[in-house]
Formats: C-alpha cells, structure tokens, sequence
C-alpha cells in the first residue's frame, strides 16, 4: 500500500508539475552514474511493483494534452527531431537548435565522444540551455556493443553476433542491462539498440555481426532479453531496423537497398523480433531505408505510408514512438532534398526525425515541416498525433535535465569482464 501511495503522488505532481508549465517530473531520483551497478540480471521472480490505479495514465494524457495545447507550432516540430552536433563541445549552433528551433533530442556520434568527463559535460551544457523548456531533451547514441560501440572509456562488449552463439538469455539480458548503464552513465537516456534484424544474407555488408544470429527465434530470444533488461536500467531502448535490414545487399548509408519480398515473407520471418517485441512492450521502433517494391513501389520504407502507418501501426498495432533512422543516409539524400524526405516520413506515419550531421539539415527540415503545416500538406493535428506520443514516453522514463558528475567506470568496466569471462565458459 505504501507503494501505490507514493505512486499515485508521483502522478498527482507530474499532472500539476504539466499542467502549471513547471519542470518535467520533479519527484524524478536521477541515477547516480558513480553508484555500484547490479552484477547480474533482475530475478525474474523478483515481486512486480503495484499498478498505478486506473486514473493515473488518464491523468497523465490529461497532463500531456494540456502541455501539447500550450505549446506552439515551432516547439512541436522541434519534440519531432533527433539532430546530430559538430565536434567535442557545445557550441553555439547547439545552442540555438534547443533554445530557438527547440529540437526534443541530440544524437553522438563516436566523433563526438572524445572521453567520459567531456561526454557529461557536453551532455550538461544542452542540458542547462533546455532549462527554459519544459519538456526535457532525449539524449541518443548508438552503443550496441561489438563494432558499433561509440561511448568512450570503457571495456569492448561482445557483439550481438557473439551472444547469440552463446544462446543464453541470461547472457543477453547482463549485456542489454550493462549497455544501459554505459548509456545513463555518461548522462545519456535513449540508445539506438538492440539490432532485430535476422542476418539471413551472407552479403550484408552493414548487418552481419550487429545481428544475433540468422534465425527468428534467435534474434527473438537473445534480442527481448536485452531490450527489456536494457529498459530497467532507466534507458530508452529503440529496437531497429523494421521492416528488417538483414537480406539487403547494399548499405543504406549509401545507396537504397532494394528487397523483393511480398508482406507474406516478411511475416514469416523479418517479422518475427518485432512482432515479439511489440508483444513486450517495447517503446520505440527505428524504421530503415529500404524499397520494398512488393509493398510500396515508390517510397523507402521509413518515407512510405504502406510500411510505416499500414504495417507497423495497423497490422503490428505499434503505439509506441517511431523513428527514422538518419535521414541524411545515401538511401535518402541521393534520391530527396531533406526536407521534402522529412515531410514525407511524417506523412507515412513516423514521429521522430533522425537529422545528423550538418546544422543546415535541421534549418531545413525545420522550415519544409512548417511550411508543410502552413499549405496544408500536413495537418497541426497529426503534428499532435507525434508530440503527444513522444511525451507520453518521456513521461514513462522519467526524463529529467539534471547534470550528472564524471562517471567512474571501474566498477562498470568490471561488470563488462566479469560478464564475458561468465558467459564464454558456459
């Protein structure tokens, strides 16, 4: 009964907390990066915490429609773009994407990552500019471990490939709560991962390792696991690449790959981990650059209505945030000018922009998505639709722009060890 006391006074105060314009969640704990770390995963047994009572999540859509209606059209687009940074360092143009153009979140890219403290600390610079904002910032990095690790200063994890073959979901869950903990630790709360994709092409030059294994009940298996021991750590798991980047021949950073597969093959076997994940709940799909001419000759699947709105939200019942995946990728950019890419993606059904790289992109889709709005491309109400979902999840996680002190990894990089060395002797 204490439990749901308290919980039902956590939602009471995000209600006025939204509703009065004041900080996002302020009863939020922040995690404490320097704080020992579980060494192993959460007892499946362990007693499930109370359910908040029937009124809370009405309060809370309540809460996020009366944020949604005093927000204005420029804050709105901006909760629907993901934007890359230039250097080590907060600069300026950061400083105006979150303060003027009000972008919701930042991307790092490895270039970007120089050490643990100048991590936290670029971390903390955007965090302090969106102080005015009341809406915190997600903070996203690639970090799956094996040959896409991006955060510095720690130990290399297996890659996904490598825990498949160990076939053991303890295992997977460990690796998924740890790249959760790398994540918070160095101030960050969104990670790109786990990969779903079934690597069922020996010619895949950009999945193969990055994949569990070349079966469904593999990348099911091993993929969950990780995602949901992930998602304890407080870290926003985004599974991708739907419809599934496994039988591509051709890398979508630079060029379209083409899949001939008709929405029968894809159910029986690309599918499947997203199928499953939806099942438990997942939160966020990153959706790829692929043409699947059997079900949309014209659009990618991350620009088409036919993947996006007619696949994942109606045929897979998605309710959760999706994303694109890097829309200055070769499989875009080579065929669109960003901003007509980005008014498309969000025609198809998509809420999140993932915009790296150069500052102008997001000048541009900044500015192609509010022209869309003024001739009536697109409605302010499907606007909404996005914004409303994308809050919904940083209200779920509890997101909060509180600074973080330098992590000390040595507990975390003994974790990572003490992991491998576990799990390869089995």
């Amino acid at each position: 009964m204490k439990k749901l006391s308290v919980l039902l006074g956590l939602w009471s105060m995000l209600f006025i907390g939204l509703q009065s314009g004041c900080s996002w969640n302020q009863q939020t704990t922040p995690a404490n990066p320097s704080s020992p770390v579980p060494s192993s995963v959460p007892s499946p047994e362990a007693s499930p915490e109370p359910s908040p009572s029937p009124s809370a999540p009405v309060a809370e859509k309540d809460a996020i429609r009366a944020r949604i209606d005093k927000m204005t059209l420029e804050e709105k687009i901006g909760q629907m773009i993901i934007a890359g940074v230039q250097g080590t360092s907060a600069s300026s143009e950061d400083e105006r994407m979150i303060k003027e153009q009000h972008v919701g979140g930042i991307i790092f890219y490895k270039n970007n990552l120089a050490d643990p403290a100048s991590v936290v600390r670029f971390a903390n610079q955007l965090k302090q500019w969106n102080e005015s904002h009341s809406v915190p910032l997600l903070l996203s990095v690639d970090q799956e471990g094996g040959r896409v690790s991006r955060l510095p200063g720690l130990d290399l994890l297996p890659t996904a490939q490598e825990i498949g073959q160990w076939n053991s979901r303890e295992a997977a869950g460990e690796i998924g709560a740890i790249l959760g903990e790398e994540v918070k630790a160095m101030g960050l709360n969104m990670n790109f991962a786990p990969v779903l994709d079934i690597n069922n092409n020996p010619k895949n030059p950009v999945i193969g390792d990055r994949s569990f294994g070349s079966t469904a009940e593999i990348v099911s298996s091993m993929g969950i696991e990780a995602m949901k021991q992930m998602e304890l750590t407080g870290v926003i798991p985004v599974v991708k690449h739907f419809p599934g980047h496994g039988d591509t021949e051709t890398d979508s950073h630079l060029d379209l790959p083409v899949i001939h597969k008709s929405e029968k093959d894809l159910t029986e076997l690309e599918w499947k981990p997203f199928v499953k994940a939806i099942e438990e709940g997942t939160d966020a799909i990153m959706v790829a650059h692929i043409l699947f001419p059997q079900i949309d000759e014209q659009y990618p699947s991350s620009l088409s209505p036919a993947v996006v709105t007619g696949q994942l939200r109606d045929k897979l019942g998605f309710e959760g945030v999706i994303l694109t995946d890097d829309l200055t990728m070769g499989a875009i950019v080579n065929r669109y000018g960003i901003g007509e890419a980005s008014v498309l993606s969000v025609q198809a059904g998509t809420d999140i922009l993932l915009i790296a790289h150069e500052y102008s992109n997001v000048d541009e889709v900044t500015a192609a998505l509010k022209q869309s709005v003024a001739d009536g491309t697109l409605s302010e109400e499907r606007i909404d639709e996005s914004v409303r979902r994308i809050l919904q999840l940083k209200t779920k996680f509890n997101l909060e722009d509180k600074p973080l002190d330098p992590p000390d990894l040595t507990l975390l990089n003994e974790r990572i060890r003490k992991a491998i060395d576990t799990y390869k002797l089995k």
